[in-house]
């Protein structure tokens, strides 16, 4: 027997966890100012083994347009500097030997343009996932409507009720959307 608040909750669950790693994915796109999320997550080789840079230094904002990264173990200074190196952040890493210092370019019009571009793409993957998510759910309730779970008003109340579900979503990746675009396109 199928309830319809465990349909209903799971829609939910997925689709928040879609607009969680949207805000994930969004922290690592740069915009004017330094942010740690710029560099946490670059792989490190660290004995062999690729390891994220968070775990490996503490990293700190001096400056609004600058980023120190301070290794733990200052052997694994060179490793982290050519991690740097081989990201596609476009920054060059001044290491002296105790700590990396990261200066974030000014970005011009058409980098702004294609960090954008970006936003856009990443917000329409998380569009498309909570809609996936919908249509896993309204498959469950149809199912669940077949082997006589729901009666169809109860069927078609919960198609309603999903869908208000999607456009509740839809509503705050746009926003979320607008907000990192304005960020990025804030000279």
């Amino acid at each position: 027997m199928t309830e319809s608040k465990d349909i209903l909750a799971d829609a939910t669950t997925r689709m928040d966890k879609a607009i969680s790693h949207l805000r994930d994915e969004l922290r690592g796109i740069r915009t004017g100012r330094a942010t740690p999320a710029l560099v946490e997550n670059i792989r490190v080789d660290y004995y062999g083994s690729p390891t994220p840079l968070m775990q490996l230094a503490q990293i700190s904002i001096p400056e609004a347009r600058q980023i120190l990264v301070k290794p733990f173990d200052a052997g694994a200074a060179g490793e982290i500097e050519r991690a740097i190196l081989k990201s596609d952040l476009g920054m060059s890493p001044q290491n002296d030997g105790k700590s990396i210092r990261l200066t974030l370019p000014p970005l011009s019009e058409d980098q702004r343009k294609k960090l954008a571009h970006r936003v856009k793409d990443l917000c329409e993957q998380a569009r498309v996932s909570i809609r996936n998510v919908r249509r896993d759910g309204n498959k469950h309730i149809d199912s669940a409507q077949k082997d006589g779970d729901f009666s169809e008003d109860q069927g078609h109340d919960m198609h309603e009720e999903l869908q208000g579900l999607l456009k509740t979503h839809e509503k705050g990746i746009d926003e979320i959307s607008k907000k990192k675009t304005e960020e990025i396109m804030t000279v």
